[in-house]
């Protein structure tokens, strides 16, 4: 028996009061799709499949370099991230896994594993963090941490991931990501060779300590905290890395980490092609890496890298199972709401890319027929499959209108009374 942060009688009057309207909807999408070969019923099977991993960061309030302005009733700790996270899952019934940050959330993994337990809850890849320093470290990474020049530094950061390891294997974790700030502010700062030969070999040493069924996942950045230049630039860097490590390490996707206008969408499908696209990193972005609530700036762009995805899985690529977890840093919007909002357009940018005709698509790519090839993309991702994801939704226990559910059930107003609030705004991301 879990606990429910929301009551199972607010979830149910709410939907109640939408299924009638739902049922309709979806008799209208189903029909429709019918007529273009498409059965609803095994597109609401596959979304009511696919999940998300929420993180345990995201549902504190976030900000920028210059501030951050708290929020009413944030998490004091782990334990009330793991029940806010909770109640995402509780009303999209998308996100039953927590990715955690360490050394933010660390604390007992057995008080970890049963928390969760007892939110129904499992736990996704573990993340480390040497790109800030922890009170009492010996060793400062204001210069780097993995690549940095001096021995003891990086075998302090090197340590700190295998702790990760160690905790995440105590809860049921099976996969770390790694992303470091390392780099260089001034040309000449930094020998480029050397820096990555470091780099490489802390890595390595971080792939033996990894337990047989475990990835391991490095995320690239094009620039941030270092803005001359970064470790781990690019995808191209990226590839090296996971192909010079072994086979249990991948490339980490975060949709923020490229500059404007970077054909994501092709990076997914030749990490695919190579066998090393370890998962993704949702968020949305204008200028950077502005961590935005998913498909808010480009849906279209989500929907196109779904379409990657979905044509590996028609194809039946080996070993395709990527990892899909959020990272966003919401600033002015309630996080849980926009964690909510996410997974729904993750989910969305899905089910859109199932509804994709690829027999059309196969036969218009093959005649060179761009006009007729990027219509048919195009006829799916504007199709409202909004009554699919519902539908899932409800069918799991799950809300018709999450959203417009947690509203209604009081939660925010809740633990804002319980939690002391916070005084006064501070810098940081987090």
């Amino acid at each position: 028996m879990t606990d429910q942060m929301i009551s199972a009688d607010v979830i149910g009057e709410h939907n109640k009061n939408n299924e009638v309207a739902l049922a309709s909807d979806y008799a209208a999408l189903g029909e429709n799709l019918s007529r273009r070969g498409i059965d609803i019923e095994a597109i609401t099977q596959k979304v009511s499949e696919f999940f998300v991993a929420v993180p345990s960061w995201g549902v504190g309030t976030g900000g920028t370099r210059f501030a951050r302005f708290p929020g009413q009733g944030e998490p004091r700790g782990i334990f009330d991230k793991l029940e806010d996270c909770s109640v995402i899952n509780e009303l999209t019934r998308a996100t039953p896994t927590v990715s955690l940050h360490i050394p933010w959330d660390k604390t007992d993994p057995k008080e970890l594993k049963a928390k969760g337990n007892s939110l129904g809850l499992g736990f996704d890849a573990m993340n480390s963090n040497t790109f800030s320093d922890a009170p009492g470290q010996a060793h400062s990474y204001k210069y780097g941490s993995l690549s940095h020049t001096d021995a003891a530094t990086r075998a302090q950061a090197v340590e700190h991931n295998i702790e990760c390891i160690e905790i995440g294997n105590a809860i049921g974790s099976k996969a770390l990501t790694v992303w470091i700030g390392d780099g260089s502010n001034f040309p000449g700062q930094a020998n480029f060779t050397r820096q990555f030969e470091r780099y490489l070999s802390s890595m390595a040493d971080i792939y033996k300590a990894l337990p047989d069924d475990w990835r391991l996942f490095s995320e690239h950045k094009m620039y941030e905290p270092a803005f001359y230049s970064t470790v781990v630039q690019d995808w191209g860097s990226n590839l090296l890395i996971a192909q010079t490590l072994g086979e249990k390490a991948f490339c980490l996707v975060d949709l923020g980490h490229h500059a404007p206008n970077t054909n994501i969408e092709m990076i997914v499908a030749r990490l695919i092609q190579f066998g090393k696209l370890g998962g993704f990193h949702f968020n949305d972005s204008k200028y950077g890496d502005d961590d935005l609530d998913a498909g808010s700036i480009e849906p279209y762009r989500l929907f196109l890298v779904f379409n990657e995805l979905v044509d590996a899985e028609a194809r039946g690529v080996k070993g395709f199972h990527p990892a899909h977890m959020i990272d966003q840093s919401h600033n002015v919007t309630d996080p849980i709401e926009s964690l909510i909002s996410s997974a729904n357009e993750i989910r969305r940018a899905y089910a859109q890319a199932l509804i994709v005709d690829r027999n059309a698509l196969d036969g218009y790519q093959q005649d060179n027929d761009a006009l007729m090839a990027t219509d048919t993309l195009k006829r799916a991702y504007r199709t409202d499959v909004e009554p699919i994801l519902a539908e899932a939704r409800r069918r799991a226990g799950g809300a018709i209108d999450p959203i417009a559910a947690y509203r209604q059930s009081g939660y925010r107003k809740k633990v804002a009374a319980e939690r002391p609030a916070v005084v006064g705004g501070s810098g940081g991301i987090v």
